[in-house]
């Protein structure tokens, strides 16, 4: 059987391992050591965060995040119904109420109008946003980001997706109080599992820091006023971030291309749409993704998994999820026809063009068996 293509596997740099093995000679393979610092600068210099603080994954990034503002029980959190549930575990964790948002047609990432009319009608003040760039595409961060200040709320940007991303030249994770990014096994870089939480304001990350080591005072002993978390990153994982870092440009160009090849290959598909980019903003495009306006997307994906091609629906928005299913909803019906229509593509930076027009050319004979 030809080899699998994955949805977004791993791609070594080819310094990994050389940075890992000065990391067993220093013996630094705990929570601390000179990658995890040039880790946290590698993604200060790239985005231009002023701050950053890496972590054990991603979600708890969001979750020192929401404890640092001071969120808590009874809060409501604003958040996207359409990401995966890593963006709002943490609200749960708070014990902060969940209030999910839809998608607008034009990203389909967070609606800034439904937004801003919930932020004007609603009864009770939210505390906070998290805002999901999706499938590393950049939402209308500049208006979000408005709106947030105009009704005084914090803006934290789940920018797990989108590393490389940006928005009139300024990177996703960089517009809001907080940024979080992800390199989890499937993520554009990954270090196998962590995250990196970035803010423009010093004392917060200090702050996260403190908790992300288990809250332990400024004292030769152990003593604790307040309880923290297991959160910090190793040396260990922090060598392969600094090696991957240092390829991120190319692999979202990849992504790029992958992207463009699909569009090239599909342009003839009158009933597929793939994802819009908005203006002034250049997504890394870590998963091609589409919607079929006519064919059953469990036909294509039967097909491609015949050719051992990874691919798989769009998220299942939040609101519909039965751990959910009381949360406070704004929705319109977007994400939920996204999803029932849609489905993401393999966008793995490996993949050649070759690679691409074969699924292509299954997408395409699927269409037709379904029709």
């Amino acid at each position: 059987m030809k080899e699998r293509i994955f949805l977004s596997a791993p791609h070594m740099s080819g310094n990994e391992l050389k940075y890992i093995e000065k990391v067993f000679e220093s013996n630094y393979i705990a929570p601390i050591g000179e990658y995890i610092n040039k880790f946290e600068e590698s993604i200060c210099s790239y985005t231009g965060s002023e701050n950053a603080l890496a972590l054990s994954n991603g979600t708890s990034a969001l979750h020192l995040a929401l404890r640092v503002l001071g969120i808590g029980e009874g809060d409501d959190v604003l958040a996207s119904t359409f990401t995966f549930i890593g963006s709002v575990n943490a609200i749960i964790y708070q014990n902060a109420n969940v209030v999910f948002i839809d998608s607008d047609k034009e990203s389909w990432n967070l609606s800034p109008k439904l937004l801003n009319k919930y932020l004007l009608e609603c009864e009770k003040k939210p505390k906070a946003l998290i805002l999901t760039h999706l499938y590393g595409m950049s939402a209308d961060i500049v208006k979000i980001a408005e709106i947030c200040k105009l009704h005084g709320i914090y803006l934290i940007e789940d920018a797990a997706e989108s590393l490389g991303a940006t928005y009139e030249g300024k990177h996703t994770g960089t517009f809001g109080d907080f940024g979080v990014y992800s390199f989890n096994g499937n993520k554009i870089l990954t270090t196998s599992g962590g995250g990196m939480l970035v803010s423009s304001n010093k004392e917060w990350i200090e702050k996260a820091k403190f908790y992300s080591t288990q809250a332990k005072e400024a004292h030769i002993y152990y003593e604790h006023n307040e309880y923290g978390y297991n959160y910090r990153m190793s040396n260990v994982l922090a060598a392969i971030g600094v090696a991957q870092m240092e390829v991120i440009e190319d692999r979202v160009l990849k992504k790029r291309e992958i992207f463009e090849w699909y569009s090239e290959f599909l342009a003839d598909v009158q009933e597929i749409s793939l994802m819009p980019e908005l203006d002034n903003t250049r997504g890394n495009r870590w998963l091609t993704a589409l919607v079929f306006e006519k064919s059953d997307f469990n036909v294509v994906m039967k097909a491609l998994e015949g050719i051992n091609v990874e691919s798989r629906p769009l998220w299942k928005p939040m609101h519909m999820q039965p751990l959910f299913k009381d949360a406070k909803t704004f929705v319109d019906g977007t994400s939920e026809e996204l999803y029932a229509k849609g489905l993401c593509l393999a966008s793995s930076t490996t993949m050649t063009r070759d690679d691409v027009k074969m699924i292509c050319e299954v997408i395409k004979d699927s269409i037709v068996k379904t029709d």
